[in-house]
């Protein structure tokens, strides 16, 4: 089983991603943290982001052992912004997405593409979304607790600033899947958000 969880910056796909994946005993990819991977690769070796030649070099030298959390500072996400629409890095990494999904026993992928691009053909798309209000509060007390300077005015504005860009670039723009499950978890916790995306899949699988 695939699937598949879209949607902006700080809606929640990831957390819920991850629990779904280990309600249903599936691995999970987080795509996010591959652009920012490789977003952080350009940052460290001083490149501009958008050197296209470079960027690609740093997606196909990709190295799964740096996704980890110290890839989620603002900085470098808001670096993967400008990287993921970049048409050649999205193309680069386009195999490494796919082959993931479709190894068994199945996967969770969460991005922005996933129901699109990467993964037509799952089996259950979730497309997540919340207010930019509610995300860049969830957004400020993430990086509170890391102990990250927070500048709340400049969050919101970032976050509406990457949803404008995120929606509108030519490659893969992010947009609800034709069939995808619409899940606004604005005024919902993270339990009460896993428990609507179970509904949602076991709704799904029935049919």
């Amino acid at each position: 089983m695939i699937i598949a969880i879209d949607g902006p910056a700080a809606s929640g796909k990831g957390t819920l991603g991850q629990r779904l994946a280990t309600h249903y005993g599936l691995r999970h990819l987080d795509t996010g943290l591959i652009y920012r991977a490789v977003a952080r690769t350009m940052l460290d070796s001083g490149h501009a982001l958008d050197d296209v030649a470079h960027a690609v070099a740093a997606a196909k030298s990709l190295d799964p052992a740096r996704f980890n959390d110290a890839l989620k500072d603002q900085r470098t996400g808001e670096a993967a912004s400008i990287i993921s629409a970049i048409p050649e890095v999205r193309a680069a990494l386009l195999a490494f997405q796919r082959d993931f999904a479709a190894t068994p026993p199945g996967a969770v992928l969460d991005g922005r593409d996933i129901g699109t691009v990467i993964a037509p053909q799952a089996e259950v798309k979730i497309f997540v979304t919340a207010a930019p209000q509610e995300r860049a509060r969830r957004r400020a007390a993430e990086l509170r607790a890391r102990g990250e300077p927070v500048d709340d005015a400049a969050l919101l504005a970032d976050i509406i600033k990457r949803d404008q860009r995120d929606s509108t670039r030519a490659i893969a723009p992010l947009r609800p899947a034709p069939d995808a499950h619409l899940l606004d978890t604005t005024t919902l916790d993270i339990d009460a958000a896993v428990k609507a995306a179970i509904a949602l899949v076991e709704r799904t699988r029935r049919r």
